[in-house]
């Protein structure tokens, strides 16, 4: 697994090179917007991408807390990371887009934009509740509250079809899209998706080794305990 990991690095580098190619030469330039909309195929792969992680988080999290599995607990805890920062992504490239095309760089009144930034502030809380917490039920309380974020993500999808928002109506699968725009948008996203799977799977080896680091570290001090506990005995006896 070593060995591959070198290997799927490259690939995705020249994915992510690829991608960019095709975002900036060969996709054609929108009719209304012009150049700039071409921010799309990082803003929308981000959000797909972000979904994703968020998604397997709230599996994992079920896993956990009906089986208290330690590796689905730290598969909810990498995804989660890796998902903020791509959900960081969506939030910062989103206004960046908006303001030449809208006019404003935020609207309040977005329910898309609001229920985004939402999900955004749940799984911050869920990594600050983990990173800062030192009780017993931390994993457990994390695990409830990743759940609880899963459910704003149908409301985070599903808003520009129910609510009058910022937000143009699906193009995707309308035929509205150009198929070479939407061919670029796709090769975006593997890209992108390949570059998360590097980034999880670095980071959990790493969670790994932390835990394996911490266990040895308890089992020291119970056996530095017990050690500095026997000599003791007979002194007292003797003191006697």
């Amino acid at each position: 697994m070593k060995r591959l990991f070198p290997i799927l690095s490259v690939i995705t580098a020249g994915l992510l090179a690829y991608a960019l190619y095709q975002a900036l030469v060969v996709a054609p330039t929108d009719a209304l917007q012009g150049d700039v909309y071409r921010i799309i195929y990082y803003h929308v792969p981000s959000a797909w991408t972000a979904f994703l992680l968020f998604l397997i988080n709230f599996v994992a999290s079920i896993v956990y807390l009906f089986r208290r599995s330690q590796k689905a607990d730290m598969v909810a805890l990498v995804c989660a990371e890796v998902g903020v920062v791509f959900c960081t992504v969506v939030l910062v490239t989103g206004p960046i887009w908006a303001r030449p095309v809208w006019g404003i760089w935020w609207a309040p009144g977005d329910i898309r934009l609001t229920s985004t930034l939402v999900l955004w502030l749940i799984y911050v809380s869920y990594l600050v509740l983990r990173r800062f917490s030192s009780s017993a039920q931390t994993q457990m309380l994390a695990a409830a509250l990743a759940v609880f974020g899963a459910l704003d993500m149908p409301l985070v999808y599903f808003s520009i079809w129910f609510f009058r928002t910022q937000h143009p109506q699906p193009v995707i699968g309308g035929g509205s899209m150009d198929p070479r725009m939407l061919h670029t948008l796709l090769i975006s996203w593997a890209a992108f998706l390949c570059f998360a799977f590097l980034i999880c799977w670095a980071r959990y080896r790493l969670e790994v080794l932390q835990r394996e680091v911490e266990q040895a570290h308890a089992m020291e001090s119970l056996v530095g305990a017990g050690v500095t506990a026997k000599p003791s005995m007979p002194l007292t006896r003797g003191a006697k």
